[in-house]
């Protein structure tokens, strides 16, 4: 089971991930996180203000022992003054500590805060332009979780880790010279342990950084086997599938977890070495330290000193083995983060693009067109195909499953790029546009409309933001949609659910179809955009469709050839090519594939 998991999880890899996950950790290894600097960089300023109360509170962490030092020899002295001014100097100290602490907390914080929230921004808005392409190769529940759960690793590391590290670091070499200064002697027997200390640290480290790439990985599997689920559970549940699916997601949660249990012993194994082999260390050391106190040749405030300089040097390198096993998992995170915004897209706007003639009349053409979808390169989904239409003109696309109409239309609307020929619009090169420049000239009705956890009214205005109320009633009147939705219990305000759970499919079509009405484009492109209607519906929505078609440029993909009869041509195709083109009277006396088709569906004999 662990073997299918694991090629699954492989398939979900993006574009971006040409060689394995165990070749790119032991390569990039923890400088991956240099990928952070372009998202830090814009706040140097907070960066520099935090390293300074970093600064501040390590320094007068290292001074505190030299005052503990002078209290201590100074109790035997028989001046109270000296004494009670060196108790004042280690509280002032103690404040300066809590307040740099302070500082350097709020800080950091801030800093990690804004720098997840602008990762998190720039990773949607990288996966919001992402052609088709990339989510046939992706699930966008695993992009969901890059999103949050790898975001907030890297947070953990912004915004507490980092800082952590580098106090430790500055501890480690402050308290390393200044125990230079109070014991040679004492000092070089603890650097015979550091050796002992750091081998450790680098080899269960580099497994670490391995197994939390591992285990982010499954999360992200898991994740987006939960949103396919929860976005498809009614179906689910019409086949009795909940318990299947239910299996299937504890798989991956359990395969996430015994990934975890690894990590975690692994880091376990890590802390429990260092810990004992850095203790066990300044113990012999303090040993040896109180026999020279003993003898008298070191006095009792140089050894606490010492003591606590080498608690502080143990402590600081325990926290850094620690901060370490973070440090790895923010690597793996933020490699996965990085692969996104890098990913490579294969439909993208030149660098100049061209502008689109003003005004728009709506000419479409495919010149030679052949295009094979990248799951299946060896189908061809358009084959060679060639068609102008004309300003204004209403075309109908028909054909079996799978001749490639609907092809036509994300052809239309840029989503792939053909393999061969162009598709123009008013004799510019899609191609050659930036995609969000013709797109607005564009009014879609698809076959499975998208309605928005939001207001009816919002998922109207959704075509064209700027409309007025009036507007979006209107566009819902010639939708057949007014009715329905003042029928729901806030009417226009009404909260549709996710999904547009709260509306049958019918009604979400006629909320689709009121949305491209408001839009108001010269380009119309309906894609089996009445499939869900009832007879009534229908008449009142081809008869909306009917004005709104009027000078422009319509586009009509159905499998119900009684809803296409009036086009002024029917585009017929079967497994990507066009077979034949004409009227609904020519093309059914030719007897050919629309005949067919016609007599199938028209049981009246009236074809």
């Amino acid at each position: 089971m662990a073997g299918k998991m694991a090629r699954r999880g492989a398939q979900t890899k993006t574009s971006a991930e040409p060689n394995g996950t165990a070749e790119r950790d032991s390569s990039k290894e923890i400088g991956v996180l240099r990928g952070l600097w372009p998202f830090v960089k814009p706040y140097r300023g907070l960066v520099f203000a935090a390293l300074m109360a970093l600064t501040l509170t390590a320094s007068v962490s290292l001074v505190l022992p030299i005052a503990v030092r002078r209290v201590i020899d100074s109790f035997g002295l028989a001046d109270a003054v000296l004494l009670n001014q060196y108790f004042a100097a280690a509280l002032v100290m103690a404040a300066l500590l809590a307040l740099g602490t302070g500082l350097r907390y709020a800080l950091v914080t801030h800093l990690g805060e804004r720098v997840v929230a602008d990762i998190r921004i720039a990773v949607f808005d990288r996966m919001t332009v992402m052609s088709p392409v990339f989510f046939e190769r992706i699930m966008s529940g695993e992009v969901l979780s890059r999103i949050t759960t790898d975001t907030t690793l890297i947070q953990s590391v912004l915004g507490s880790s980092a800082s952590v590290a580098l106090r430790n670091i500055l501890i480690f070499l402050g308290g390393l010279v200044l125990m230079l200064f109070t014991s040679l002697k004492l000092t070089a027997l603890v650097l015979l342990i550091v050796p002992a200390v750091v081998v450790p640290i680098l080899v269960l480290g580099r497994r670490l950084r391995v197994i939390s790439r591992e285990n982010q990985d499954w999360i992200a599997a898991s994740s987006g086997n939960a949103g396919e689920v929860l976005g498809a559970v009614q179906t689910i549940q019409a086949f009795t599938h909940e318990a299947a699916s239910q299996r299937r997601f504890s798989e991956l949660t359990e395969t996430a977890f015994q990934v975890s249990k690894t990590r975690i012993k692994t880091r376990a194994y890590l802390t429990i070495i260092v810990i004992f082999l850095i203790f066990s260390g300044v113990v012999g050391v303090l040993w040896i330290g109180a026999n020279d106190v003993r003898r008298g040749t070191m006095s009792p405030g140089d050894l606490v000193q010492f003591v606590i300089y080498a608690v502080m040097v143990a402590g600081s390198v325990a926290a850094l083995s620690e901060i370490w096993s973070e440090l790895q998992r923010a690597a793996g995170a933020t490699e996965r983060l990085i692969e996104l915004l890098n990913t490579k897209d294969t439909v993208v706007d030149q660098e100049q693009p061209v502008p689109l003639p003003v005004p728009v009349r709506g000419e479409i053409a495919f010149r030679d067109v052949s295009f094979q979808y990248p799951t299946r390169p060896d189908t061809p989904a358009l084959d060679q195909v060639s068609l102008t239409i004309a300003p204004g003109e209403t075309v109908a696309i028909v054909g079996p499953s799978g001749a490639g109409k609907t092809t036509i239309i994300q052809m239309i609307q840029r989503f792939y790029d053909p393999q061969q020929g162009e598709i123009t619009l008013d004799g510019v090169p899609v191609t050659a546009m930036a995609r969000d420049t013709f797109r607005r000239h564009l009014a879609l009705v698809p076959q499975d409309p998208i309605i928005f956890a939001q207001s009816a009214r919002d998922n109207i205005r959704f075509g064209r933001p700027d409309a007025t109320d009036a507007e979006i009633e209107v566009a819902a009147r010639a939708a057949a949609a007014h009715a329905f939705i003042t029928d729901l219990p806030d009417g226009y305000d009404s909260q549709l659910g996710e999904r547009g759970v709260m509306l049958s499919g019918g009604q979400k079509q006629r909320i689709a179809i009121a949305r491209a009405i408001l839009r108001d484009a010269p380009v119309l492109l309906l894609d089996e955009a009445t499939s869900a209607l009832d007879a009534h519906s229908e008449r009142l929505v081809q008869a909306a469709f009917d004005d709104l078609s009027k000078g422009r440029t319509t586009i009509v993909v159905a499998h119900r050839l009684a809803t296409v009869k009036k086009a002024d041509r029917i585009v017929v195709m079967d497994q990507g090519r066009i077979v034949a083109i004409g009227d609904h009277s020519t093309l059914v006396q030719q007897d050919g594939l629309y005949a067919k088709l016609a007599r199938l569906q028209f049981t009246d004999g009236t074809v």
